[in-house]
């Protein structure tokens, strides 16, 4: 039986610009998009004041997974992540589909953010709110984050990095700002009654939306300098910190809103009734620019998905064309541009949201499995060896078979159409490849 032929040993022309640097970034906006800005009062709504303690069961519950990813990561220097693991381990087709269904997660989640970036717009130019007034920012927004990731790879980093520092700027200035005013009051007495079992799953499922995206560093490993090195480190130092800053934003919004369970607009409420109307204002700029980082990120990684895709056949040759000036994979994010306008203009993204979570657990699932198939193929000089065997992904795979409990059944059958689809694409690139 002939081995599988993985990217690595395709002809890699993306110039190798990613530093540990650069990787941080791709998990920290890869974590971090918009989520954060609205997810702490419906966490409070389902568990109250244990609320906090969610973050650090979802980060405990992703931990493993990111760790079977960090070592993984190590192995190759190839660009494709999570499609090279699977196609090595488990043949092409389960690379294929472990590489669309994470492609579809992040098309999707880029549509239903940039659709929140232009009501952001909307909140400063009520012009842009309708109609086709909308579409064209719309456009405008899509096109404009193309051309920034047609441009270049280092290119796509300085962008991020400049947004970076000013998300994080605006969400320290809240949580510092609030613990500096209200003091003592942060500290919940956690005095109320433990919520069911029940809510709290429901919780954990709502703020697992907070924790997924990292894998996007992985994929574009053959950009990164030092793969072994920087992979782990970006991914763990990434998580450590979103946490911790998760945490520190629910303790202030729960002190500063009274009924923050009912509000739609939590970090909006906490930073008008801290900081007045120019806070108000301050955070609505915090959103815009991690929205924009987060889809700078976004498709900065899906759109190395389908190029990784066409150097495995799995795709049509087009996908995986370099512009040959600027090296970067052209005609991936010239698809990956017309598709996200396809899906913003549509306006309604809910239950396609809830199903890009769940595919991602199936991702994810395939990623801890690879683990034991493919250590003893790479395993040494200058690898990431996780301790104790193999426990560490098998805990993954247990931790996203619990949170797949949580998802609706409209999530399951959406999901299930999308792997049938890819299915189809993946019968058609091949017979193409041997036409």
């Amino acid at each position: 039986m002939s081995k599988p032929i993985s990217t690595e040993e395709k002809a890699e022309k993306l110039p190798r610009n990613l530093g540990l640097w650069g990787v941080w970034m791709l998990v920290v906006n890869g974590l971090i998009g918009a989520g954060i800005f609205g997810l702490p009062s419906g966490a409070f709504a389902l568990a109250g004041e244990y609320s906090v303690w969610i973050y650090a069961f979802c980060a405990l519950l992703m931990l493993p997974v990111i760790l079977s990813f960090a070592e993984l990561g190590s192995y190759f220097r190839g660009t494709g992540g999570p499609i090279k693991y699977g196609t090595l381990a488990f043949g092409g087709f389960v690379g294929f589909q472990g590489g669309w269904l994470y492609y579809l997660a992040r098309l999707i989640s880029f549509a239903a953010n940039t659709v929140l970036l232009t009501d952001s717009i909307a909140y400063f130019i009520p012009a842009a709110a309708g109609g086709s007034e909308r579409l064209l920012s719309v456009f405008l927004t899509i096109l404009l984050l193309s051309l920034v990731n047609t441009l270049g790879s280092s290119q796509s980093i300085k962008s991020m990095t400049l947004f970076t520092v000013i998300k994080f700027g605006v969400l320290i200035g809240l949580v510092f700002g609030g613990i500096l005013m209200l003091g003592e009051a942060v500290l919940p007495s956690f005095d109320e009654a433990i919520p069911p079992g029940s809510d709290l799953g429901a919780a954990a499922l709502l703020l697992i939306y907070a924790f997924v995206g990292f894998e996007g560093a992985i994929v574009p490993a053959g950009e990164a300098k030092r793969p072994e090195r920087d992979m782990p480190l970006g991914l763990i130092l990434g998580l450590v910190i979103v946490v911790v800053l998760y945490m520190l934003i629910q303790l202030v919004t729960m002190a500063a809103v009274p009924n923050l369970g009912d509000s739609n607009t939590p970090l909006l409420d906490a930073s008008s009734a801290l900081f007045g109307e120019v806070g108000a204002y301050i955070l609505m700029i915090g959103v815009a620019t991690s929205v924009i980082a987060n889809l700078i990120s976004s498709m900065f990684s899906a759109t190395r998905v389908t190029y990784a895709m066409a150097l495995e056949n799995s795709l049509p040759a087009w996908f995986g064309q370099v512009h040959s000036k600027f090296l970067t994979p052209a005609n991936s994010v010239i698809f990956f541009g017309i598709a996200a306008f396809g899906l913003a203009a549509m306006g309604s993204f809910r239950v396609l949201a809830a199903m890009t979570v769940l595919s991602r657990l199936f991702l994810f699932i395939m990623t801890c499995a690879a683990v034991p198939v493919l250590r003893p193929r790479f395993r040494g000089a200058g690898r990431f060896i996780l301790k104790g065997g193999y426990i560490i992904p098998m805990l993954g795979i247990v931790s996203c078979l619990w949170l797949m409990i949580q998802v609706s059944w409209n999530s399951v059958w959406m999901t299930a159409l999308f792997i049938a689809v890819g299915g189809v694409l993946y019968w058609l690139g091949k017979r193409q490849s041997q036409g």
